[in-house]
């Protein structure tokens, strides 16, 4: 896997990447101590609300940022993107206005849905190579697990010695050093099959695949499931995310290093289980391992709710700790599968489109929970805000097993014979010698706009 480290342009960007997402695992710390320091009690409910503008920002500028990503200089729009993002992060310092944080929020996530497609469409350039291109997709999830565990472990560090308003510094240096890696990447030109520069597709075209993703994913059976497992996964992280810091500092009454704890044991959970299930998804099926992640991510809120009515004492601290690693184990059960899931549910043609519908509709998702999480919390409480999100998430669980039946699951360890365009007739045989129902990815396909694969 780190064999494509030795091409120099994909070493810079995803060093980029890394240093990017540091810089963003600070200002997550940072922001929710902020919003505690503007609104008290009330932080979940501002928290939740700047990061349903984040999610707003991804839903509705990503799109658009991936055609004008196709139509200019990517080099330029990516270091852009970065200078943006570092001058949102050294103002939040100075806000005192809830207003000020939301829209200084919008303007960094902007910037963010500008940067992500533009880089997610660079790396297949950078790497033609689809072996090469695979490893790189593994090493991009392992840095996002890594900064899930990394970051707040640094901010805790850092927080020992200085106020949490220098984190954003720290946001702001990691967005400079991500602009400085993508000037001294040495980037591929874009031609077309003519010789030409290739400008990029047309908006429309652009549009057209969006479409014709999000068509997919209501057509295919194990992608309508994964709809409502995002949600079930959007639910239990909008419940970290955003109420984390009310647990620490509010209902426990600890100090502002404990945050980052906390969110550090969320991303331990969630790299355990990243680590170990590779081995797991040999020989047990997508479907299994992720509605059984859905499954208990309702269990660890059951805990959850149980655990925040109880008396003072000293083991709640811990027990928290325990009830957030386990999220963040359940979560990562979910979505470690969901890439190989969405390549083998889609035909290579369709497969751009696949991920583009993913990442939209996953973060639609985001934007129904944020604002529930937060204002449910400020509004009720925090039990009532776990009972409902763990409600949510169980009715998630049941539904995508429902969309989602076992018949259109191949054996585990085997490609789906439709994510290279073949449609397997009725009298085709399994790997484990039983006969294939007719209903299957095909069918779904076949009802999306395009023609038969």
């Amino acid at each position: 896997m780190l064999s494509v480290l030795r091409h120099r342009a994909y070493r810079h960007l995803l060093a980029a990447q890394i240093v990017a997402l540091v810089g963003t695992g600070l200002a997550t710390v940072a922001l929710g101590l902020l919003a505690y320091d503007i609104a008290g009690a009330d932080a979940g409910s501002v928290l939740g609300t700047a990061l349903a503008i984040k999610m707003v920002a991804y839903v509705t500028i990503a799109p658009a940022a991936g055609a004008v990503a196709a139509r200019l200089p990517r080099r330029t729009l990516m270091v852009a993107a970065d200078v943006i993002r570092a001058g949102a992060a050294l103002v939040l310092p100075f806000v005192d206005q809830v207003w000020q944080v939301y829209v200084l929020i919008f303007l960094l996530q902007s910037a963010s849905a500008v940067f992500t497609p533009a880089f997610q469409a660079l790396v297949p350039e950078v790497l033609p190579a689809e072996r090469d291109y695979t490893h790189a997709l593994s090493l991009s999830r392992l840095a996002y697990d890594l900064e899930s565990l990394f970051s707040p472990a640094v901010a805790a560090a850092l927080l020992s010695l200085v106020t949490y308003d220098r984190l954003f510094l720290g946001t702001m240096l990691g967005f400079s050093a991500s602009a400085a890696l993508v000037v001294s990447a040495v980037l591929p030109v874009r031609a077309a099959a003519d010789g030409t520069t290739r400008t990029g597709p047309r908006t429309a075209d652009a549009c057209t695949g969006a479409a014709t993703g999000t068509r997919l994913f209501l057509a295919v059976p194990q992608l309508r499931g994964l709809l409502l497992l995002n949600l079930a996964v959007a639910s239990a992280g909008a419940m970290v995310t955003v109420n984390t810091v009310v647990y620490v500092r509010d209902h426990l009454g600890r100090g502002a290093a404990d945050v980052s704890l906390a969110l550090g044991a969320y991303g331990g959970g969630s790299m355990t289980v990243a680590l170990l299930l590779p081995r797991v998804l040999e020989r047990v099926p997508d479907r299994t391992v992720m509605l059984r992640g859905a499954l208990l991510l309702t269990a660890v809120f059951a805990v959850l709710a149980l655990l925040t009515p109880a008396a003072g004492g000293d083991w709640r601290w811990p027990a928290l700790l325990l009830v957030w690693a386990a999220f963040g184990a359940a979560c990562s059960t979910v979505l470690t599968p969901t890439g190989r899931l969405i390549r083998r549910s889609a035909p290579p043609e369709r497969r751009t489109s696949a991920f583009a519908a993913q990442f939209t509709l996953s973060h639609g998702c985001w934007l129904l929970t944020y604002p529930l999480a937060g204002r449910l919390g400020a509004a009720a409480g925090l039990e009532p805000t776990a009972l409902t999100l763990g409600a949510l998430t169980l009715a998630a669980a049941l539904g995508a097993g429902r969309l989602w039946p076992p018949a259109a699951e191949g054996p585990a360890g085997h490609a789906d014979p439709s994510a290279d365009g073949a449609h397997p007739t009725g009298g085709e045989r399994a790997a484990n010698g039983r006969r294939r129902r007719r209903r299957h990815v095909g069918d779904g396909l076949s009802r999306v706009a395009g023609p038969r694969c």
